[in-house]
């Protein structure tokens, strides 16, 4: 059965009512700061959101930064996206691999807490705006650093720093915390099907 259509009149009202609610919700929200954003649960598109979050600040000027607490090993698309946008971004892939290669949990510990050093240091440049932490909820996940103070650290950030964390399970502690949280659900994913990982897809 088709949709019924309304008539121009009708839908042209409704349009204008839905408009001005949308328009008074949007004018009620005044406050401007820097977000703590946390993507995290077992689907695809943590880390690809946060970058499609780093591009959209490369194109309104922002100093940017990266720290890569798992995949430093890896030959990624984004790093090579990255090498277009010369002085915005400091790229710091300081990981060791998963867990399960690497297979030693003291570099593990180890990798994380110079990965953690070196975003400390980025939060307090006072000319980045916008910071991905990917992965870091993996190395809280498995206690390579102190949650609380991760937590404090992240909390006490400069007001119009933004943040953007990634990775599975991520802490009740850290989503108290977070301005945003996004959880992504897989519904299907191809990997179940026997395709691979695919360049330029996946990294």
């Amino acid at each position: 059965m088709a949709a019924k259509i309304d008539d121009p009149e009708r839908h042209k009202s409704k349009m204008a009512n839905r408009k001005a609610a949308q328009d008074a919700e949007v004018a009620g929200k005044t406050i401007e700061k820097g977000l703590l954003i946390v993507h995290t649960g077992k689907g695809k598109g943590k880390s690809t959101a946060a970058f499609g979050l780093l591009m959209r600040a490369l194109g309104r000027g922002f100093e940017t930064g990266v720290v890569q607490f798992g995949k430093g090993a890896w030959d990624t698309g984004e790093r090579h996206a990255i090498d277009r946008f010369p002085g915005q971004v400091s790229w710091h892939a300081l990981g060791e691999g998963f867990t399960w290669e690497t297979q030693d949990r003291g570099r593990d510990v180890a990798a994380a807490v110079r990965a953690w050093a070196k975003a400390e240091e980025l939060m307090a440049d006072p000319e980045l705006r916008l910071l991905i932490l990917d992965e870091l909820n993996i190395a809280l996940r498995y206690d390579h650093l102190d949650i609380a103070k991760v937590v404090a650290a992240l909390t006490a950030r400069r007001p119009d720093l933004h943040i953007v964390v990634t990775g599975r399970n991520a802490k009740p502690e850290l989503i108290e915390a977070a301005d945003l949280v996004t959880e992504m659900t897989p519904v299907k994913h191809h990997f179940d099907a026997g395709v691979k990982a695919q360049e330029g897809i996946e990294y």
